[in-house]
């Protein structure tokens, strides 16, 4: 497609078409000539906004993005409600490509009921593949459950497992080296976490079994996610290595590259607080959700990882592991 603005006639038929999930929320919505999405929330609800830059191949780069932004929603506390889409594509895009971007955002939206409420696309020479900047709009009400409700003494849970997204990403595009040593059959299982993506069902459900705060896990991976919890609401840590939940599909990818899975991009994985921390695991467990209390939050600053006998001190986040592979950071 030439650079530039795509033409009406395209927006029309390969943006506009694909969107079919609609909110009483939304009170004016994407269309042509329109340059603002218009939201309308009731009295006692809070607005929560997060916006996430994501640049990848065209058949994955809206499950990234949008699952991302949805995720930081949903781990604020609040009911996802719309998306808004930027896309800069490169000029050897197809049509074809943006119809499946399209389809693929509104399939994740579909499933958790959320709107694309509006955008922008245009193609660009300066980019060799799509970026796109997901803006998630939420409702909550005017209640706080982030991390400045984690305090000293509470049980430290997390949701699935750590290293999805950048297992995936890597299962993905480094497929041909991978072969080299693992079965197809482990690649394909490594590629399919997206299944995994979203943390809307676990947060919904952690809002309602006793969860004090949430921390949505995702560049950085768990040892990020950690720090910044801890940092923003000024609390140490005691942290068991051996309960961190990792697939074996993780690890088997990580030791290929020489990667920790501990810093390795974990959208799909929720970090969450709670004064009983076996009740709310309990609760994620029986919506079938699995999740695990890996330690406490303690009194003062030092944040301390055990493996056994072994002792250390988080440190703050590093770049992702997900970028020792030749990847280019986001």
């Amino acid at each position: 497609m030439r650079s530039g603005k795509i033409s009406e006639s395209v927006l029309t038929r390969s943006v506009l078409r694909k969107i079919k999930t609609e909110r009483k929320e939304v009170v004016c919505g994407a269309g042509i000539g329109v340059d603002c999405a218009v939201l309308s929330f009731d009295d006692g609800e809070d607005s929560v906004f997060s916006t996430n830059p994501v640049s990848a191949p065209a058949d994955m780069v809206c499950v990234y993005g949008v699952n991302r932004a949805l995720n930081n929603v949903a781990a604020a506390g609040a009911e996802p409600v719309g998306i808004l889409l930027s896309a800069m594509l490169p000029e050897d895009l197809e049509e074809k490509e943006l119809q499946n971007m399209m389809a693929q955002a509104e399939g994740i939206c579909s499933r958790y009921h959320v709107q694309i409420a509006g955008g922008h696309t245009e193609i660009t020479g300066v980019v060799r593949q799509p970026v796109l900047t997901v803006t998630g709009i939420g409702k909550r009400k005017k209640e706080d459950v982030s991390g400045r409700s984690v305090k000293p003494g509470q049980d430290v849970v997390v949701s699935k497992w750590l290293g999805l997204d950048g297992t995936v990403r890597i299962a993905r595009e480094h497929r041909t080296e991978l072969l080299t040593r693992y079965p197809a059959r482990m690649i394909e299982e490594a590629a399919g976490f997206e299944q995994f993506f979203s943390v809307i069902p676990e947060a919904a459900t952690a809002r309602k079994s006793g969860v004090c705060g949430i921390h949505d896990v995702s560049q950085g991976g768990i040892f990020g996610a950690l720090w910044e919890l801890a940092n923003g609401a000024g609390v140490g840590l005691e942290i068991d290595l051996k309960k961190l939940p990792v697939r074996q599909e993780t690890i088997e990818i990580c030791e290929f590259f020489n990667l920790n899975p501990y810093e390795l991009s974990s959208a799909g994985c929720l970090l969450m607080t709670a004064e009983d921390g076996n009740a709310l695991a309990a609760a994620l467990e029986k919506e079938g959700i699995p999740a695990v209390v890996v330690g406490k939050t303690t009194d003062g600053n030092d944040r301390v990882l055990y493996n056994e006998e072994e002792r250390r001190f988080l440190e703050p986040p590093k770049t992702d592991a997900l970028y020792k592979t030749g990847m280019k950071e986001e």
